[in-house]
């Protein structure tokens, strides 16, 4: 027998062994494999997938640097597979996989602290290798530390190309003489499309795995959308066996990368064919089968779903109103208690639809008003371009202007002390923030107000003062102060102020 797997591992990673197996039949669904691994702190149950070419795979993220003994067994074996590998230490830029840390935030498993400044691409992993490549360039600049994408192709506007796979085995429908105007009008369910749901083609999902393992190397947490409504192929409307299927298959390829979340649905309350009854099975599925307890949520249109349900580890929100949404931020804290993340606030752009033409600095504004009111935003990015390529869809090139500030408001945030802010009451026409921790830091944000200066008192205590514009991206220190002062301000849109008591050296100087 054909096996394959390494003798080291880091603490982390993914550890995967490669078996060579039976092909007779259907190997997907007729010989499920299975691994169980054992450390002196855990034991976790894997299950495995078929790869293709008779090979056989079963990963593991392990999350102890200590020796690992498994066995794995299935009908695809003549016998059970046995043997060891030792774990090494995380490497430095290798915190482990992001967890809720507290009620209202994030942190990876070694305790650096995570906040979310997050962007969509939602089927970039299905466009030409060019585009992709241009993806991720562009997200080696270091703009965005989270990315929301899908595993079925999308059918939208903008979006009426096939993809460069698909997930199953099988052929589409015929596009040939279509228009945009009889575009719209095909549906799930068309006769045209002949897919067998019981065969997946991992060529599809090999090259998605290959991404998102580029994604974690560069510290990109994966947000799947496990499912979405824009389909002419017949994805968003298979049987609960074939759901089922495909999650397992989903859990069994991705889950061992520290850096996978799942979204059970982007915008889940159009899916016609699926009710709250078939999102509850769902997401029992990944918490039975993924042993990593992966972050999950669920993504709506225009109704909330119920973002107290057990399962949901984080509020997946697109705003309801045309104006307000990070506003709301510090509500949706209260009546949900879990961090807030508003993955859909609208996209710095210029196409017709509503959704898709604000302008950067409106963006970057919702960014800031989400941070201080304590919770998180996500960007988006929706200039028609003459090529076709739109990044919040396909990638490839940007061209706006708010990720440079996003990246900046992402280097504020990293220097909060302890994990995270809340809101707090200041003047009624500025919004605030403190250390969750209750560390004498604040973060002021004056958003559409110009105000000249501000006044206040600091007491005895002493503070320092910073200007932040968030536009320009420059911070000005104007010193440590104590008692009642007059802070000057420019008189400009999106100025915000940090002020933290300073450390004793820098309080003597």
């Amino acid at each position: 027998m054909q096996i394959n797997y390494p003798a080291t591992a880091e603490q982390w990673g993914v550890w995967e062994i490669s078996l060579k197996g039976r092909t007779e039949g259907n190997p997907f669904t007729d010989y499920p494999v299975a691994g169980v691994f054992t450390s002196k702190n855990e034991t976790k149950r894997t299950e495995g997938f078929y790869d293709g070419n008779g090979i056989y795979k079963v990963r593991f993220m392990p999350s102890f640097a200590e020796t690992y003994t498994f066995t794995i067994t299935g009908d695809c074996l003549e016998a059970p597979v046995s043997g060891s590998f030792t774990v090494e230490p995380a490497k430095d830029e290798n915190h482990g996989p992001v967890r809720v840390c507290g009620d209202y935030h994030f942190a990876y498993a070694d305790g650096k602290p995570y906040y979310p400044v997050g962007t969509t691409c939602y089927v970039w992993t299905l466009q030409p290798e060019d585009v992709q490549e241009e993806t991720l360039h562009e997200l080696s600049n270091g703009y965005f530390n989270k990315i929301r994408f899908c595993v079925f192709p999308k059918h939208y506007d903008f979006n009426f190309k096939d993809p460069i796979t698909f997930p199953y085995e099988g052929t589409p429908c015929s596009t040939e003489g279509m228009t945009r105007d009889n575009f719209m009008g095909f549906k799930p369910d068309n006769p045209g499309n002949h897919w067998d749901f019981t065969r997946f083609n991992p060529v599809h999902f090999q090259n998605m795995e290959h991404r998102i393992r580029q994604l974690m190397d560069m510290g990109i947490e994966a947000d799947i959308i496990v499912f979405h409504p824009y389909d002419r192929w017949g994805f968003s409307e298979m049987s609960a066996a074939d759901d089922e299927r495909y999650v397992r298959y989903l859990i069994a390829r991705f889950a061992a990368y520290r850096n996978v979340w799942w979204s059970m649905a982007n915008e889940y309350d159009i899916l016609k064919k699926k009710t709250i009854a078939d999102w509850e099975r769902i997401a029992s599925l990944f918490c039975t089968y993924d042993p990593y307890c992966r972050l999950r949520s669920i993504h709506n249109c225009l109704a909330f779903y119920d973002y107290t349900a057990p399962w949901i580890t984080h509020c997946c929100i697109q705003r309801q109103d045309v104006y307000k949404c990070a506003e709301l931020t510090d509500e949706y804290r209260v009546r949900y208690h879990k961090p807030v993340i508003l993955d859909e606030i609208a996209y710095e752009g210029d196409l017709p639809h509503g959704w898709g033409n604000i302008s950067g600095k409106e963006l970057v504004r919702r960014f800031w008003e989400a941070t201080v009111r304590g919770g998180y935003a996500g960007h988006g990015e929706t200039y028609l371009q003459d090529d076709g390529v739109i990044w919040w869809s396909h990638g490839g090139p940007m061209h706006g202007e708010s990720q440079e500030r996003l990246r900046f408001l992402h280097s504020i945030l990293e220097k909060t002390p302890g994990v995270g802010l809340k809101h707090i009451a200041m003047n009624w026409d500025d919004d605030a923030a403190a250390a969750e921790n209750g560390a004498f830091y604040y973060l002021l944000y004056f958003g559409l107000n110009r105000p000249s200066f501000r006044e206040y008192d600091f007491g005895e205590e002493p503070y320092v003062v910073e200007v932040i514009d968030t536009w320009e991206m420059t911070t000005n220190v104007l010193g440590i102060f104590r008692g009642k002062v007059k802070i000057p301000l420019p008189g400009k849109e999106y100025m915000a102020l940090r002020i933290y008591r300073p450390e004793p050296e820098c309080e003597k100087n």
